[in-house]
């Protein structure tokens, strides 16, 4: 018999592991999910229990050989994947598949929640059994979204177009995200007035401050118009001001718990403007390991979380540096420990550094700057735990002229605190008022003006308040919220503008259409409530073909009461643009290429139009290119226009003139020298260049051929983009470049 094998999911791991094992063990990786539901067909038998057919993932044929072998070989088999839902499941996939090679051997299941030598040994010295509730817990959750996938994304296909799809929780944040852009547009502005004031005294520090109260009245949004604020200000702009009171105090602000992942996303974004797919891209290669000082070491813990647990023994550790190198003055007076709100949120502790130890310094030559500034980000919240609070003194002054109030506030930091290590959070500080003021100094008023303002409508959600919001109502979980704004983002449902989300007029038209047929289903308690019923899957609480069964009820019952015709009605849109054949205003309604303009008396007159949109809004017939030249059939010009396949040359005359051609680059082709290069298209509409005499020539290439060739082989240069966005001219030839 060979040695013991560990499966984990990462390579990256599998190095690391093995390392700290001595080699004494096989280490292995399955690279994520070797199993899964079928990707062409549900995979679910929904008459009978929900049964799931899975299948092995065809591009990992080599990793599996490779596992089955070494699986024979092992005298033990220990699995290894993470400490999460996912993780547990594909721990029970990778089992399934090694059943042959894994009978009458010692199967066990380890986890830890960061790879250190210490935390791998002593998950090896208590092994423990695969955990059946939570393999249940994400085969729920798979089920179930496909359901909703394979059950209400066709119905969406018929009455909007193709390709598009609907998901439990990504149509959920969709949703947040339009009824977000809804109040922006139907925000209207009030206006009120504001009466501010420069008082001084002597050679003092002038303050600033404003009308509070007014005849005894709060004034805080209250004065609706310019003739009130300027009969106030009348009124006292004459006034003699006296600083009446001046109430001091002194806060601490405490520092918040360690990163869970959907706060480390917020302020990773926030702080250092990565999007949360990035953020969760990084963290995973900080907690896999890297190679410091011919050492490979996991930098942080697991960094799928949503526990704000520490362990003691990280808060010792921690406490000691602080000590150490900042001194005791800088430590919370006794260890701070936060707690989670449910037993759901405690599989793990929170994100935090391996050994806090280990400075950002220390490990700066070792990682690349993105790396750094993430580990940076998350040594400083951690470290900040244990810190002393940052104080505040605070002063507020009232100053008193015939009935009116003028109010201030201004602080200063008489400690910085955990601000000496985590310099993000911001303390409001208000004016900065000079100590040499005091109470019952007559003041002289430098400046006194009334402004108008006007109250502002909600912001577009950024992907950091998104992730806030979804966290606040119970929706996803941390493993989820990457790949949910990924999603809808490559879906084209929203754009970020200026790093916001808005929905595109896909994404909202989308919204429309599941709010008006499925809102008792994508909404955010339905979604929160459902969440909740798989938590209680994993915790042995309830059964998981009871909570499809439910779900998938509701689902049923929604699509069945659908009048595809009625909904697709509902989502035609009137336009101001007059149908050039018979004068009717034109509508604008989907079909499958996308949206376009339609005459509203078909089938009687079928005209149709391809529009675009301002960016107010505005609908703008798209004029088709012509070409300098008329059809040869009918004399009328002829027009470039966009096919299934690509582009090509028809008459403006159509649909009475059916003359076509194809639309050539004007490029010879490289191998043949007879034929043109054409623009064309796959069946997945991607574009694609080949040669005109196809099949005779088979030429073909996925770069944009140039029209220029390379003085070393004659070859026509292509286009390439790389990496980072710059397009270059090259030789597939010789691969000679032109910057």
């Amino acid at each position: 018999m060979g040695k013991s094998l560990i499966i984990v999911e990462s390579p990256a791991k599998a190095k690391t592991i093995s390392k700290f094992l001595n080699n004494k063990f096989v280490v292995k990786a399955s690279a994520g999910h070797i199993r899964d539901l079928p990707k062409k067909t549900i995979g679910v038998d929904i008459e009978n229990g929900f049964k799931v057919k899975y299948v092995t993932d065809r591009s990992k044929s080599k990793i599996i050989k490779e596992l089955k072998a070494k699986a024979k070989e092992a005298d033990a088999i220990y699995l290894a994947s993470d400490h999460d839902r996912e993780g547990e499941a594909i721990a029970w996939h990778i089992l399934q598949v090694l059943k042959a090679e894994a009978k009458g051997k010692e199967v066990y299941r380890i986890v830890f929640n960061e790879i250190t030598k210490k935390a791998i040994q002593k998950a090896m010295d208590v092994p423990g059994d695969i955990d059946m509730d939570k393999v249940d817990a994400q085969q729920a959750r798979r089920i179930l979204d496909r359901l909703v996938g394979y059950s209400i994304s066709p119905v969406l296909w018929k009455v909007i177009t193709s390709s598009l799809s609907a998901g439990r929780v990504q149509s959920v944040a969709l949703r947040l995200i339009c009824e977000r852009e809804d109040s922006i547009k139907a925000f209207v502005p009030v206006e009120f007035w504001s009466v501010e004031a420069l008082f001084s005294k002597d050679k003092l520090k002038p303050f600033k401050a404003s009308l509070a109260t007014w005849k005894g009245k709060a004034v805080s949004k209250n004065i609706g118009s310019e003739k009130d604020a300027l009969e106030i200000f009348n009124t006292i702009n004459k006034q003699q001001f006296d600083l009446s009171n001046i109430e001091k105090k002194q806060r601490k602000i405490h520092p918040g718990p360690a990163y869970i992942t959907s706060t480390l996303q917020q302020d990773a974004s926030r702080v250092l403007n990565f999007p949360p797919k990035k953020t969760m891209m990084l963290a995973q290669q900080l907690y896999e390991g890297i190679q410091v000082n011919n050492e490979h070491v996991g930098l942080i813990s697991y960094m799928r979380t949503d526990s704000v647990r520490i362990s003691n023994e990280a808060i010792s550790s921690c406490r000691e540096l602080i000590s150490k190198t900042l001194g005791n003055a800088n430590l919370s007076s006794k260890p701070r420990v936060f707690s989670n709100k449910s037993k759901a949120q405690d599989a793990h502790e929170a994100i935090r550094p391996t050994d806090c130890k280990r400075l950002p310094a220390d490990v700066k030559d070792f990682l690349d700057n993105d790396q750094y500034r993430l580990y940076n980000l998350i040594w400083q919240k951690f470290v900040a735990t244990q810190m002393a609070p940052i104080i505040v003194d605070s002063l507020q002054l009232s100053i008193n002229g015939g009935e009116a109030v003028f109010k201030t506030s201004g602080s200063t930091i008489a400690s910085p605190g955990f601000l000496k290590v985590y310099p993000h959070y911001n303390v409001s500080m208000g004016e900065e008022i000079d100590a040499g003021y005091e109470e019952g100094n007559p003041l002289n008023t430098d400046k006194m003006e009334p402004q108008q303002h006007f109250t502002k409508p909600p912001a577009r959600f950024t992907e950091a308040s998104l992730i806030k919001e979804l966290e606040s109502k119970g929706i996803g979980r941390p493993s989820t919220y990457a790949a949910i704004l990924n999603t809808i983002i490559q879906r084209t449902y929203v754009e970020l503008i200026s790093k916001r989300l808005a929905p595109t007029n896909l994404g909202d038209t989308v919204n429309k259409f599941l709010v008006n047929n499925f809102d008792s289903f994508f909404n955010s308690e339905f979604t929160a409530e459902m969440e909740s019923g798989l938590d209680e899957i994993e915790y042995g609480k309830f059964n998981w073909q009871e909570l499809i069964g439910k779900y998938y009820s509701a689902i049923k019952d929604l699509i069945d009461k659908v009048d595809i015709k009625k909904a697709k009605e509902k989502l035609i849109q009137e336009t101001d643009i007059e149908c050039d054949k018979c004068h009717s205003k034109m509508v604008i309604k989907w079909g499958r290429k996308g949206e376009f303009l339609a005459c509203p008396n078909y089938p009687e007159c079928s005209n149709i139009k391809n529009f675009i949109r301002d960016e107010d809004g505005t609908i703008k017939i798209k004029e088709e290119p012509k070409l300098d030249e008329n059809c040869p059939e009918c004399g009328n010009p002829l027009l470039i226009k966009n096919g299934r396949f690509g582009k090509f040359i028809a008459c403006s005359n159509y649909p009475k003139c059916k003359f076509t051609k194809p639309f050539t680059t004007g490029i010879k082709c490289p191998e043949c020298k007879e034929g043109d290069i054409l623009e064309k298209k796959s069946k997945k509409q991607k574009t694609f260049f080949s040669c005109s005499r196809y099949p005779e020539c088979k030429f073909s290439t996925w770069n944009k051929p140039v029209n220029m060739s390379c003085p070393e082989c004659n070859h026509p240069y292509v286009e390439e983009v790389t990496k980072n966005g710059k397009t270059l001219k090259v030789c597939p030839s010789c691969k000679q470049e032109i910057h």
